[in-house]
């Protein structure tokens, strides 16, 4: 079976997205980024990290983002890994028929469990990637993520979508599994959760 990843670009302050799933600071990022030191030859980092997943596990709140933001964001954010993945994305809704009229994603309504063991059917030996953190935070408090794929961008937003919120707290250990090639300036790293 595939391996279940949480991967996601945050800033040093532990946001996702700036409020109302803004993701405009991230074109912003990527652009200066881009300028102060062009990637090495070779295949694009985004490209590389795009080609192992087959099925991408959203949630609605980051789903109507999208749609509402359409007009307004780049290349790098209207879509998965900026265009450059091609597969199964998976919306957790609980109005899956709102989302009917769209033939691009699968609207499921069920637990993630569930949707796990459903993504894994798609999936077949293929990577499934979750890129909502409230989704990943049931995956991980079932147990469920196998990696964590984290790459920090140099901005503090304030406020926004939390990386990892839970009310009064929870742990979860995580172990080094070591770095992602070529994103060492957004200090990229694997991580593995510790289960108990």
């Amino acid at each position: 079976m595939g391996t279940v990843v949480w991967g996601f670009t945050a800033s040093i302050d532990g946001f996702l997205a700036a409020p109302g799933h803004d993701m405009s600071w991230l074109e912003e990022i990527a652009a200066r980024e881009a300028a102060a030191s062009p990637e090495p030859e070779g295949p694009d980092l985004t490209a590389t990290l795009a080609a192992p997943v087959a099925v991408i596990i959203s949630g609605r709140r980051g789903y109507d983002a999208a749609l509402a933001q359409r007009e307004t964001r780049g290349e790098l954010t209207s879509e998965a890994y900026g265009g450059a993945w091609s597969g199964t994305e998976i919306i957790l809704t609980h109005r899956p028929e709102e989302l009917a009229g769209d033939d691009t994603v699968l609207a499921w309504d069920c637990d993630v469990r569930e949707a796990l063991r459903r993504a894994q059917e798609i999936a077949g030996e293929g990577e499934i990637q979750i890129i909502s953190a409230d989704i990943a935070r049931q995956a991980l408090e079932a147990g469920l993520v196998d990696e964590i794929q984290v790459m920090c961008a140099p901005v503090l937003l304030g406020d926004g979508t939390r990386l990892f919120e839970v009310p009064g707290g929870r742990r979860v250990d995580v172990e080094l599994v070591g770095p992602i090639p070529r994103a060492e300036r957004a200090f990229g790293r694997v991580y593995r959760p510790l289960r108990r």
